[in-house]
C-alpha cells in the first residue's frame, strides 16, 4: 500500500484493548468505520501473540470491506503472517530496518516518536512510511510518558513535509480544535472514539473538525 494512503488520511483510529474488550471488537471497528474512520490500528499491549492475531484476523476483513487501512501495533510477525496494511512499532521496539526485513517492501511501517529530534531520525530513514508524534497531552494509554503539548507541532510539519504525521496522545473531540489550531493536519484519537456511546457519530463529528478550512 502506497504512502500516499497515509496522506490523505486525517482521522486515525485505534482498537485498543486497554478500552474495548474482545467480544467488542468486531462491533467497534463497524461502528468506526461506518462513521468514515481513515484507518485502523489493533493495539493489544501486554496480550498473548496467538490472541493478538486471531483478532487481527477477525478485524482485516472488515476493514478491507470498508476500504480501510488495517495496522497491527508493535508486532510486525503478525502483521506479516495476516497480510495487514500496515504496522506500527516504538522506539523501544525493532529497528526500522529490522521491521522492513519481516513485513516485506510493500507493508507501510509507522514509527512512534515522542520529540523533534526522534521525529527527524525517523523520518531520515526510507523505511520510515509515517510517524506518531506525542503524546501532546496527558493519556492513560502512555502512563510513563511526559506531554509534549502542541508548540512543536509546526515545527515538526514544516521539518517533513513530505512525511504523514499523525499527532497522538490524549487527543478527544473537545480539544481536536486546539491541536489542529496549532497546525496538527491528522490526528489519532483512541480513548474518545471507544468509549463514545455512538461511536460512528463520534468519528464523523471528529473528522468535521479535521477536515474544516483551518485544518487545511
Amino acid at each position: 500500500m502506497a504512502r500516499s494512503t497515509l496522506f490523505s488520511a486525517q482521522l486515525y483510529g485505534i482498537v485498543d484493548l486497554g478500552y474495548a474488550a474482545p467480544d467488542d471488537l468486531v462491533r467497534v471497528t463497524r461502528e468506526m468505520i461506518a462513521g468514515g474512520i481513515d484507518v485502523i490500528q489493533l493495539r493489544a499491549k501486554g496480550h498473548e501473540p496467538n490472541d493478538i492475531e486471531r483478532w487481527a484476523r477477525d478485524l482485516l476483513p472488515l476493514c478491507r470491506d470498508g476500504e480501510v487501512p488495517f495496522i497491527v501495533n508493535d508486532h510486525a510477525e503478525i502483521a506479516a503472517a495476516v497480510g495487514s496494511d500496515g504496522v506500527h512499532v516504538g522506539q523501544d521496539d525493532a529497528s526500522m530496518d529490522d521491521v522492513r526485513a519481516i513485513v516485506g517492501d510493500e507493508m507501510l511501517v509507522g514509527r512512534s516518536t515522542h520529540s523533534v529530534d526522534q521525529a527527524a531520525k525517523a523520518a531520515s530513514n526510507p523505511q520510515t512510511d509515517c510517524i506518531g508524534f506525542g503524546p501532546l497531552f496527558s493519556t492513560p494509554t502512555k502512563p510513563t510518558y511526559t506531554p509534549i503539548g502542541t508548540e512543536e507541532i509546526q515545527t515538526v510539519h514544516a521539518a517533513h513535509p513530505d512525511l504523514p504525521i499523525f499527532c497522538i496522545g490524549g487527543i478527544k473531540k473537545e480539544n481536536l480544535p486546539d491541536v489542529v489550531a496549532a497546525g496538527a493536519k491528522r490526528a489519532v484519537i483512541v480513548s474518545g472514539i471507544l468509549q463514545a456511546p455512538d461511536i460512528a457519530a463520534y468519528v464523523r463529528e471528529s473528522k468535521e473538525i479535521l477536515y474544516s478550512p483551518q485544518a487545511t
